[in-house]
């Protein structure tokens, strides 16, 4: 297994996801085996949290099965704003 990069794992999120917000940090110390990530996009609007997951895993399927371990937080931009506020307070 070789990983892939942060940026190509960036990249794929955004466009396959829509999103208007991706944050993608390695956890592996710079091997690309393993990442934690954030995604805002409104395709995850009326999702519950394991219907976004899913669509996450099944979207970016090929990516994913490269990596060691991959940590997602998926939400929608009215979510986000909310989670931006509640760590300012």
């Amino acid at each position: 297994m070789s990983g892939i990069s942060k940026e190509l794992l960036e990249q794929t999120l955004r466009k396959k996801l829509e999103a208007e917000y991706v944050e993608v940090v390695d956890t592996s110390g710079g091997c690309g085996q393993s990442y934690d990530v954030i995604i805002v996009s409104k395709i995850f609007e009326g999702k519950s949290v394991l219907q976004k997951h899913q669509l996450v895993n099944e979207t970016c399927k090929s990516e994913i099965a490269q990596l060691h371990a991959f940590s997602q937080k998926s939400y929608t931009p009215a979510q986000w704003e909310a989670q931006k506020q509640k760590q300012t307070s």
